[in-house]
């Protein structure tokens, strides 16, 4: 005989884990600059990082990146 398999489905959700933080970072978009920030714990410090890197090389367009932790939770 073969086994049957009974399947349901389960609703889940996925939101924003704010014990995980969010990390912030700048990279320069220069033709071959390459110069980035690095991950930061604070916006305002890769903002930091981009205007000094400005004032020190000229170049003026980034592109900014917002990465957040999420938990995924059973819907019950």
């Amino acid at each position: 005989m073969t086994p049957r398999a009974v399947y349901r489905r389960i609703t889940h959700t996925i939101r924003h884990a704010p014990e995980g933080g969010i990390t912030y970072e700048a990279f320069c978009t220069a033709p071959d600059c390459g110069a980035e920030s690095g991950p930061r714990d604070e916006q305002e410090a890769a903002q930091d990082w981009a205007l000094r890197h400005t004032g020190r090389t000229g170049h003026d367009l980034f592109r900014r990146v917002f990465t957040d932790h999420a938990k995924v939770t059973r819907a019950e």
